[in-house]
């Protein structure tokens, strides 16, 4: 059975929502889950309503400008939450570990592959969520001088629990996941986090691909998508 995982998005420790990670245009989040944007307020919904676990973006941390940790931690006593809070390096990997269950690891941030095999040379796989960050069929990185096939090498290699497979592209749009792109990376369905454009229409197609959890924001947040489908 497919695992919804919540999405929320960060600034300025308020709950915002945005489209194609443009991140420019987001704006204070609307939400079934509360009457403002809150995000204790909107978590608490959700645990009530049957999440186990919340994906968290500080954009701020990723932006480099300022940070929503102070949230992020107490949203942490309520859900164990999944942090992407701009890792670039295993030093900053160290740091954030106090604040949130799993860190994520993404493509866009990450400094160096080299700085990825330290982290899991370090500390458990099981704290390790690595995010493969795809934009226009591409793989989305700030530092890594690779492409996405380039990139799935290195994942069969590291063998990581987890994999979050994110098309920003689609973030926000309700377009559908890419279906392209996930049958490229079968290999690793057992380990995908899908997230980007999910709809209420494909969660049983999810579950035909084999997809164990999903990633979903928009779809959710306008109750398009119910947490226990």
């Amino acid at each position: 059975m497919l695992e919804i995982i919540p999405v929320l998005d960060l600034m300025n420790s308020i709950a915002v929502s945005g489209k194609s990670g443009d991140r420019d245009t987001y704006t204070p989040l609307s939400t079934i889950f509360a009457n403002n944007n809150d995000p204790m307020t909107i978590t608490n919904n959700l645990k009530m309503n049957g999440a186990k676990q919340i994906y968290i973006a500080d954009l701020d941390l990723i932006e480099k400008r300022g940070h929503s940790l102070d949230t992020v931690k107490m949203v942490n006593t309520i859900l164990p939450v999944i942090l992407d809070s701009g890792i670039r390096n295993l030093k900053s990997f160290d740091f954030y570990l106090d604040y949130a269950n799993k860190l994520i690891v993404a493509t866009e941030t990450l400094e160096s592959i080299e700085e990825l095999y330290k982290m899991f040379d370090k500390y458990p796989k099981e704290r390790i969520i690595v995010s493969l960050d795809i934009k226009n069929n591409e793989l989305l990185t700030n530092n890594l001088d690779m492409n996405l096939n380039d990139f799935k090498k290195e994942m069969i290699n590291l063998n990581p629990n987890e994999i979050i497979f994110l098309d920003i592209s689609r973030v926000g749009t309700k377009t559908g996941f890419n279906k392209e792109l996930l049958n490229e990376f079968s290999y690793f369905k057992d380990k995908l986090i899908l997230g980007g454009g999910i709809t209420g229409e494909e969660i049983s197609e999810l579950n035909n691909y084999g997809i164990k959890k999903a990633l979903v924001g928009s779809s959710l947040h306008k109750g398009e998508i119910n947490i226990n489908y």
